[in-house]
């Protein structure tokens, strides 16, 4: 059964979303304060984080900062805050996914199952042993989730670690926002392209050497993305 910890300090939001999920079969925890649920967080075994991003204590970007320095496990930020510059945040600091308030309580679920089905998919038994991409310097073990550049390791959150997977499987292969979001969250783009461009730029950073002038990503103005070999 797996384990979701939700970090809210509105109880009547945290006691639906609650109920809704062990309706569904899991395992919840709430956590009313920012930094009893960063610290709970860090230190138990949660397989997802739904995350609010304005809490007493620590606010919600601080939390999946610290979250993202040692674990890769999904994470969903909700607020009721609207304003794009807060999504293109949270996402940049490693959040999976963006829900703003108020939101049905079964597209929570949805995108609860969504998440998790996509995690244990990649880091399951069911991805060959050793499988490694080596292109140009760069070096990625798929079985232990793992990145080098050069022979430096970088560290990768879970949805960077899996679009630059994809995007490296499918070298010279131009691929729109739309369809890399539907193949990495497995969910509809729509409102969403912010997801993947935040997602892009993160990744430039740790593998390139002018992310002014990319060597492995590029963009294809009005298209989308490619990786080049």
């Amino acid at each position: 059964m797996s384990k979701i910890l939700i970090i809210e300090d509105e109880e009547a939001i945290a006691d639906l979303e609650k109920d809704y999920l062990e309706l569904s079969g899991f395992e919840v925890e709430i956590e009313g304060r920012g930094d009893s649920g960063l610290t709970r967080a860090l230190s138990e075994e949660f397989d997802l984080i739904i995350l609010d991003l304005m809490l007493p204590g620590v606010d919600g970007f601080e939390i999946c900062r610290n979250i993202r320095e040692e674990k890769n496990i999904p994470v969903i930020m909700v607020s009721a805050k609207k304003d794009d510059i807060d999504k293109i945040r949270g996402l940049g600091l490693g959040a999976d996914d963006y829900m703003t308030k108020p939101f049905s309580p079964s597209e929570l679920v949805a995108r609860v199952k969504a998440h998790l089905a996509r995690y244990e998919r990649l880091v399951g038994s069911g991805i060959q042993e050793n499988e490694i991409i080596e292109i140009r310097g760069i070096k990625i073990d798929k079985t232990a989730r793992r990145v080098w550049v050069n022979g430096e390791e970088k560290q990768f959150t879970s949805k960077e670690f899996d679009l630059l997977t994809f995007l490296a499987q499918n070298p010279n292969h131009v691929f729109t926002k739309e369809e890399l979001f539907s193949k990495i969250w497995d969910m509809e783009s729509i409102g969403d392209i912010a997801t993947v461009t935040v997602h892009i730029k993160k990744i430039r950073e740790k593998i390139e050497f002018n992310t002014a002038k990319p060597q492995y990503i590029e963009t294809i103005w009005g298209v989308g993305y490619r990786f080049k070999v």
